[in-house]
């Protein structure tokens, strides 16, 4: 499997989403990421962490509240939001780090 880092050093940006299964808001977002995908296709790679079974990379990145999402291209992170985001602006956002 790979590790963290070898998929965040992708060319490609990567969306990491850090979620919890009782978040109201982080399954709100579900379908909004999986339109996204669907919409985007392999020009994104989404990574989702559950917080409560990966505590230690949700505390290595000061993850505080879910759902955090953190956008990366080539190992570097780009950006980072917490709370619901709407499709488009998703969208808008990876496309401007393609």
């Amino acid at each position: 499997m790979a590790s963290f880092n070898d998929i965040i050093n992708k060319e490609q940006p990567v969306l990491v989403d850090f979620y919890a299964d009782w978040c109201g808001p982080c399954q709100t977002m579900m379908p909004i990421l999986k339109d996204v995908k669907d919409t985007l296709g392999e020009s994104v790679s989404i990574l989702k962490i559950n917080i409560d079974k990966n505590q230690s990379i949700a505390t290595r990145f000061q993850v505080r509240g879910v759902p955090t999402f953190m956008l990366y291209k080539s190992g570097k992170q780009v950006w980072r939001q917490s709370g619901l985001i709407q499709k488009n602006e998703l969208i808008q956002l990876i496309k401007s780090h393609q």
